[in-house]
């Protein structure tokens, strides 16, 4: 059936909402806030960072890339998930090894980010040919 002789109350093919670029953001975001959580202590006990500094930091980032990887539905949150990574980086200016881990989810981010885009605009273009042979096949 073609999107001009579908009616507006027929269910969307779930298939065409599914998004995997969104999949593999939200999963790297809530893998990275797992490292990010566990850098806190690492901040604290080795880095000699004081507690009122590596709480907040540590905790507040990991609790964002949660709240974030949940919002992957707008695109406005990909900025922020962009954002994160900007932080999980800065903080190996107070525990330098996290430049390091920081520095791999960002670039597992921006593969996701990139190869979900790819994947989106390949399965747009597919269904866009369904949709037109299967207009063809019923004129």
């Amino acid at each position: 059936m073609s999107d001009e002789s579908r009616s507006p109350d027929a269910p969307v093919d779930p298939e065409r909402e599914k998004s995997p670029r969104r999949g593999m953001c939200a999963a790297v975001l809530t893998l990275e806030a797992i490292a990010v959580g566990l850098s806190t202590p690492v901040m604290i006990g080795i880095s000699d960072i004081r507690p009122a500094v590596a709480l907040p930091l540590g905790l507040g980032l990991a609790v964002l890339c949660v709240l974030v990887a949940g919002m992957l539905r707008r695109e406005s949150a990909y900025v922020l998930g962009h954002v994160l990574q900007v932080g999980a980086v800065a903080l190996g200016f107070l525990a330098p090894l996290m430049f390091v881990v920081g520095g791999v989810f960002a670039l597992l981010w921006g593969t996701a980010y990139g190869l979900g885009r790819k994947i989106e605009n390949e399965r747009a273009a597919a269904f866009a040919t369904y949709d037109q042979h299967q207009g063809s096949e019923g004129s």
